[in-house]
Formats: structure tokens, sequence, C-alpha cells
């Protein structure tokens, strides 16, 4: 019998092989526009590689336009849904590409984006179903960015709406599933006790505050890793950003997440990790 290359596609994507991801979203360029001037992107990558990015996430079109040795070991991963700030509905997502034209690219993993919440997310749901089945048959790891977004949602930071969209993505088939952090912090770790498959916290602090300490307390509440990209594009010297990202990513001091048997920054007795309190109180207030 054949065996699935999904294991070893999915060790791709970790770099010291420890579970743990430092992933760099750059499929801004669809949503939102450029991110920087067209004969930067190779500088751009060259940057992220040398940090020590796990992996970048680009549209199909962006991973064709640069040289594959550029990347070296760092992994590829196509983002196959889209939608721009322009829309009519900015939280509606459709699929723009699919397994079969990744692996000809030679990804590493895909991944699909779902809003719960919006007036689409029937049609986003039957999406990542179908990708997950077809990731299934050619052995491809998918990542579901799963979000509350839309008029249905009242408070995007909710920890219990946080555990219910991880397990959405995890029961339809998803091998990685990237989502909001809770608030307060301290609460992100019972969403990711409650998730089956890793979790990876999107996105910086919500207040713009020191993007390395609050890395340091995402993965003390246990997060597989971290997938930041507009402070990262956008940081003068990304590489050197990237590369303490790792560090907190990678170092080992970080919480045990889904399926992960690290013992963890020690608790306090409110049940907080001093890292997770310190930016707890830094974001207080923060919706």
């Amino acid at each position: 019998m054949l065996k699935s290359g999904k294991p070893f596609r999915l060790r791709r994507l970790s770099l010291a092989g420890d579970d743990r991801h430092l992933l760099v979203p750059l499929d801004h360029t669809v949503s939102d526009g450029p991110i920087v001037p067209a004969g930067q992107w190779d500088d751009l990558l060259r940057a992220l590689v040398a940090g020590g990015a796990d992996g970048v996430i680009v549209h199909k079109g962006r991973a064709r336009a640069f040289a594959p040795e550029i990347l070296g070991s760092c992994a590829l991963v196509v983002h196959l849904s889209a939608s721009t700030a322009r829309a009519a509905d900015v939280d509606a997502k459709v699929l723009v590409g699919d397994v079969e034209e990744a692996l000809r690219l030679g990804a590493d993993a895909v991944s699909v984006h779902v809003n719960i919440g919006s007036h689409t997310e029937a049609r986003q749901l039957a999406d990542l179903g179908a990708v997950a089945r077809s990731c299934d048959t050619w052995g491809m790891p998918l990542i579901a960015m799963v979000y509350p977004r839309g008029p249905r949602i009242e408070n995007p930071r909710d920890p219990d709406l946080l555990a219910h969209l991880v397990n959405v993505a995890a029961d339809l088939g998803a091998d990685m599933v990237k989502t909001s952090v809770a608030l307060p912090l301290d609460r992100m770790a019972e969403v990711v006790a409650n998730s089956p498959i890793p979790v990876l916290a999107a996105g910086g602090p919500p207040d713009g505050s020191d993007l390395v300490e609050y890395g340091t307390a995402v993965m003390a509440s246990g997060c597989r890793g971290l997938a930041i990209g507009r402070r990262i594009f956008s940081d003068p010297a990304p590489a050197s950003l990237v590369a303490r990202l790792s560090a907190v990513v990678h170092g080992g001091s970080a919480g045990g997440g889904s399926g992960d048997g690290g013992r963890g920054p020690a608790a306090r007795p409110d049940g907080m990790t001093d890292d997770m309190a310190q930016y707890s109180t830094i974001v207080a207030g923060v919706a």
C-alpha cells in the first residue's frame, strides 16, 4: 500500500522537528494590495528564511514568481481562499485554487480561510470540507484559518467561541487550525485544551504592543505556533524579528499544546504563568 506523504510534509513545516511552527502569511496582496514593491519580494523571502521562519503562506501565482532555491528548507504553504477589502462582503471567502495545483507547485501544505458568523459561512464550511477530502486523497496537510467574523459575532475574543471554532476545523478535517487569541489571555489555554489538533495563534497583539513578548505569552498558553504576517513584513528588520520569534517558538520554554508532553512554564497560584499574566496586564481592556 502506498504510504501517504502527509507525515513527511507535516515534518517539513517544523524546521526544528519539534512540531512547533512559525509561519509568515504573505497572502495580504490579494486582500489588501502590495506588501512590498515587486522588486523586493526576493529580498523579503530571503530575510524570512535567514531569520528561521518555518514556512511562508502565499497564493498560487506568487509561488510561481520566485525561484524555489530562495526558500531553501523553509516550507511553502499555498493559500486557497480569497476576498478583497473592496468586496461588498469582505468576510465572504471563495476558493481560488485547489490541492492539485498546490502539489504541482511543490507545496508542503495548503490553507483555507473560513469566517464563522459571516453571511456565507455555509459555503465556506462546504469548501473546507471539500478541500479536506482532497487533502486526504493526495496526502497534503491542511491548515484551517478559522475566525469569528461577521454580523453574528459579538465578541471575537470570546474563549468559548474560539473553542467552538477550533473544533469546527478539526471535525471538518484540518490538521492544524490558525485562529484569534482569546482575551483575557489566560483563557487561551482553555481553547488549546479543547482542540484535538494543534492551534496556531494568528497575528500580533491587538493593541500593537511588543510582538516578542506577545509571542512568549501565547506559546505559554499552549499554542503550538505563531502565524504572523503584517507585523513581520512591515518591520524594517524582518530577519532579526523572525529570529527572535523563532527562538520563542522553538526555544523549549513554551507550554505543551495538543499532543505535546512539554511541561511548560511554572504556573502561578491563579493558574496563569508569569508570561501570560504580564501580557494580560498589557492588553487589559483591549477588545
